[in-house]
C-alpha cells in the first residue's frame, strides 16, 4: 500500500514531467496544472487498489492521458465569446513590450509538435519531455519497443525540418 511518503516521492518525481508534457501536448498551462493535480488525486484514491508491481509512472501518465483527452474534447464545444461585443474586457494591459527568445521558441516548438501527426508528437514528446522509457511508452501506448523508436526517431525528423530555421 502506497504511503503519504511514497506519494510525495511520486508526485516530486512526476509533476513537473507530466506537466510538459501536456503543454506540448496543446494543453496550455493553467489546464496542464489541473489535469495534473486531478491526476494525482485518482493516483491517491487508487492507491488501495494498486498491484505491487504497478508502474506509478505509466498509471499517471495514462490517467492525465486521459484528462486531456476529455479536456481537449470539451473544449471543441466550448463557447466562442464575441471579442467585438465587449472589447474593454480582452485588453491585457500586463503584456510585455518585449517577448524573450525562450519563450517565442517554446512557442514554436509547440507550434512544430502540433504539425506532425499525433502518434509521432505523442511518442516524443513521452520521451524527450516527460522522461519516460522506451518500455514505458510502449506499454502506454499499447505498442512495440522498436515501434516507440521508429516514432521518435521519425518525429525528430519532422521537427527537424520544420524548425530548420532555428539553426
Amino acid at each position: 500500500m502506497m504511503t503519504q511518503d511514497d506519494f510525495k516521492k511520486y508526485y516530486n518525481e512526476y509533476a513537473k514531467k507530466l506537466t510538459n508534457y501536456l503543454v506540448a501536448n496543446q494543453v496550455d498551462y493553467a489546464k496542464a496544472c489541473d489535469i495534473v493535480q486531478e491526476s494525482f488525486i485518482r493516483l491517491w484514491n487508487k492507491r488501495s487498489e494498486l498491484q505491487e508491481d504497478t508502474s506509478i509512472s505509466a498509471y499517471v501518465f495514462q490517467i492525465a492521458k486521459n484528462l486531456r483527452i476529455d479536456y481537449l474534447r470539451s473544449e471543441k464545444f466550448s463557447v466562442v465569446v464575441d471579442v467585438d461585443a465587449h472589447p474593454d474586457e480582452f485588453i491585457d494591459e500586463t503584456e510585455p513590450e518585449e517577448v524573450s527568445d525562450s519563450a517565442i521558441l517554446r512557442k514554436r516548438i509547440k507550434q512544430a509538435l502540433a504539425e506532425i501527426p499525433a502518434e509521432l508528437s505523442q511518442a516524443y514528446t513521452m520521451y524527450q519531455i516527460a522522461d519516460l522509457s522506451i518500455k514505458e511508452i510502449a506499454k502506454q501506448l499499447s505498442i512495440s519497443e522498436p515501434n516507440v523508436k521508429v516514432r521518435i526517431y521519425r518525429a525528430r525528423e519532422k521537427l527537424a525540418e520544420l524548425l530548420k530555421d532555428l539553426r
